[in-house]
């Protein structure tokens, strides 16, 4: 397991992350380390647009489809 050091936290985020740590139990290292691995499962911004420029739309409403739904709730 990787150590990491985080330099010039500011005091309000210091005393934020103790305050939610301690509202579940945790020491604040075991809650940061969660919440990093949190951030760290997310998809970033590039993986969702190659995700969704692979999707299959074939099966999906057309073009006219949606301008004829748009249109018909501005009626």
């Amino acid at each position: 397991m990787s150590t990491l050091y985080v330099r010039d936290v500011p005091p309000e985020v210091s005393k934020a992350l103790k305050e939610r740590a301690a509202a579940e139990g945790k020491s604040l290292s075991a809650y940061v380390v969660s919440e990093l691995s949190r951030i760290a499962a997310r998809p970033t911004n590039a993986e969702i647009v190659t995700r969704l420029r692979e999707r299959d739309r074939d099966e999906g409403p057309s073009t006219a489809d949606i301008l004829d739904a748009l249109e018909d709730t501005r009626r």
